[in-house]
């Protein structure tokens, strides 16, 4: 069994940018700038964008956190959105989810430029991404693709079985994997909170993807030997003994289901440190794209 480690893999993709971003301070070039907007107070929301700043400030990009309170309205976000759209300065924003109720997410994204959204997250970029063009892959599923090709998993012609719809994960996930090239050409099975017998379905998986969020949900009884799974989910669980007073759980019952998977990423340490790591090469390709522009 091998550990899909991504703490490691992410260190060396976030070494091999601070390379770029060197080579352009030496040629005398703008560095990339990323800008992330959060809405609120939100706790954790507070703890992704301050891991991307210094993941930014680690590499030699440039950052800037638009912090705007918990009672703005949707027009003013807006409005935001347009200034950042239109400051040359910045080569890519993301805006952090989720928002408050008054204000509609899809309106929100979609207000996005589409040559800025280091998300992935615009229809435009999505519609490119299951077209097989060349656009902004959201990071959590790019992440997963960088996994396994820096472990050499082999997907070509395996079953992968992908538990979660979200726009984030498992729908990307499910177009990526099935696309031609590699990681790809597998055979995908999408599976969600509706599907039935899914144990069933996930026995005869090669590759298991797991973005549902419930923890330690893919028990060892639901995966056939020498599966690669990959857990997604990320769920603070309730922990008295615990320093925090919780402990992060994903969807994989990591102990039991390692015992017969030969690649399994763990939780923390695997998928999560990924996103980020991508969210960074996401902002470097549009900083090339836009010198070309």
């Amino acid at each position: 069994m091998v550990i899909l480690d991504g703490k490691k893999i992410s260190n060396d993709i976030k070494n091999e940018i601070a390379s770029e971003v060197q080579k352009m301070k030496d040629n005398g070039e703008k560095v990339p700038h990323l800008a992330a907007v959060l809405v609120g107070d939100d706790g954790a929301s507070l703890t992704y964008v301050g891991s991307k700043v210094r993941a930014c400030e680690r590499i030699g990009f440039e950052s800037t956190l638009v912090k705007l309170p918990h009672t703005t309205s949707e027009v003013e976000l807006l409005q935001k959105i347009e200034d950042l759209n239109l400051d040359d300065d910045i080569d890519g924003f993301i805006i952090q989810l989720p928002l408050p109720p008054q204000i509609n997410t899809q309106k929100v994204l979609m207000a996005v430029d589409p040559s800025k959204d280091v998300d992935g997250f615009h229809p435009e970029n999505f519609g490119k991404m299951a077209l097989d063009m060349s656009t902004f892959i959201p990071a959590t599923p790019f992440g997963i693709l960088e996994l396994l090709e820096r472990y050499d998993v082999d997907t070509k012609g395996k079953h992968t079985v992908v538990i979660g719809r979200s726009h984030i994960v498992g729908r990307p996930m499910s177009i990526l994997m099935s696309r031609k090239g590699w990681p790809g050409n597998s055979t995908v099975t999408l599976t969600h909170s509706n599907t039935k017998n899914i144990a069933q379905i996930t026995t005869q998986a090669d590759i298991i993807i797991s973005a549902l969020g419930v923890p330690n949900f893919l028990k060892a009884e639901m995966v056939k030997d020498d599966a690669v799974i990959i857990d997604v989910g990320i769920t603070r669980v309730p922990d008295e003994s615990h320093p925090k007073g919780y402990v992060i759980r994903g969807d994989v019952d990591f102990e039991n289901v390692s015992k017969k998977a030969s690649f399994i990423t763990p939780v923390p340490g695997g998928v999560g440190p990924m996103t980020i790591a991508m969210l960074l090469k996401n902002t470097l390709l549009a900083r090339e794209q836009r010198k070309s522009m």
